[in-house]
């Protein structure tokens, strides 16, 4: 009995400190509120952008979503390849929501290759 005790508490130990663990998003990432549009294309601070291959979405606990999964209107941080597509998405909490942007420009999508949906 004290053995599974141990045990339980080893699993206990490492499962909350591995969800304690703070998120690393690089200071290069840009702020912006995204919302998907059609298949891989998200609109990003109103301009239409193709997700990159591959693409990263992590919602507010870390996990990667699907891009349909990413509620509208969400205030996010991201990255963009060479080709101006959206390679990584960190969807914020409240509390990353409110700190200040180290490195974002007013518009914030001048690097992007603006996309047309089809319908």
């Amino acid at each position: 009995m004290p053995f599974s005790r141990a045990v339980a508490s080893l699993v206990f130990f490492v499962a909350a400190s591995a969800y304690a663990q703070a998120r690393n998003i690089p200071e290069q990432a840009k702020a912006g509120a995204i919302t998907h549009l059609q298949d891989m294309i998200v609109s990003i601070n109103g301009v239409a952008v193709r997700l990159a291959p591959g693409v990263q979405i992590r919602d507010q606990n870390n996990l990667l979503v699907v891009p349909t999964a990413v509620p509208p209107g969400s205030q996010v941080k991201y990255l963009l390849d060479r080709d101006g597509m959206v390679r990584q998405v960190w969807i914020l909490t409240p509390q990353e929501a409110q700190q200040p942007a180290a490195n974002d420009q007013a518009g914030g999508n001048e690097a992007v290759t603006p996309v047309t949906p089809t319908r």
